[in-house]
């Protein structure tokens, strides 16, 4: 074993015994980017290449995931300002992220999907494999993970009152009954990730610093963690410091 990667065992079970009793989120949101600024600096020609790399690295993830004692993890993968350009990057997306789907839901791998995002936005024969690809894991009580696809957190929320506005309505609702129904938990019970606890941590790979409306609402007091590396780049050693960093906050749910 070469010194490098000797030392970096030895780093990571360092960081491992750190996280024994300490403070574990519940809920996960990563962002994974920075995939096409990897393939030019791997010197790919295709920059595309690193969307098909970096979806590699998903199930390793995942797997780190459930062995921290992580319970929900929400991943953004498409959002809705990449399905109004029309280029090869986003063709390509839209062949790797069911591959993925489908992949995580095959048997064994114990994963539970929730699709998270405007399924109409999407190809049908992409919004048909996805919803496949959940239906298929309902009944399995392992990982939640959201795939959000076609996902913006303005347009979740556009989204949620529409859905809340149309149920009242149909429960004959008035004007004034209607006003009083808009409220932040029945907002929340029409958001795409209704049921789940909000992220108790956001991560974003690349070194950007922003969250360009990933989980808008549901991540009002979420921590935040940017790493450098590019998502392909992404390492167990990354993870592990983000929840070294998440555990030694002291969180504060108000100004």
């Amino acid at each position: 074993m070469r010194l490098p990667a000797l030392l970096y065992r030895v780093y990571e079970r360092k960081l491992t015994r750190e996280l024994i009793g300490a403070q574990i989120p519940h809920h996960v949101g990563v962002m994974l980017d920075g995939n096409r600024r990897w393939a030019r600096k791997a010197g790919f020609e295709n920059v595309s290449h690193g969307h098909v790399v970096g979806a590699q690295h998903i199930a390793d993830l995942l797997v780190w995931c459930r062995a921290a004692g992580i319970g929900t993890v929400t991943l953004w993968l498409l959002s809705t300002d990449n399905l109004r350009r029309e280029d090869d990057e986003v063709a390509t997306l839209l062949q790797v992220i069911p591959d993925v789907a489908d992949e995580l839901s095959a048997p064994g791998t114990g994963w539970r999907l929730r699709v998270v995002g405007s399924m109409d936005l999407l190809p049908q024969a992409v919004a048909a494999r996805l919803a496949a690809a959940e239906l298929r894991t309902r009944d399995r009580t392992g990982l939640q993970v959201n795939i959000a696809v076609g996902y913006g957190g303005r347009q979740e929320i556009v989204d949620a009152v529409r859905a809340l506005i149309d149920e009242s309505v149909e429960a004959g609702a008035t004007a004034a009954e209607l006003a009083e129904r808009v409220t932040i938990e029945r907002i929340g019970e029409h958001l795409y990730t209704s049921g789940q606890p909000d992220p108790d941590l956001v991560i974003r790979t690349s070194g950007e610093q922003r969250l360009s409306g990933f989980l808008l609402w549901q991540s009002a007091h979420s921590e935040y963690w940017f790493c450098e590396a590019y998502w392909p780049d992404f390492r167990r050693v990354d993870f592990l410091r983000a929840l070294r960093d998440y555990a030694a906050r002291h969180r504060r749910f108000g100004a």
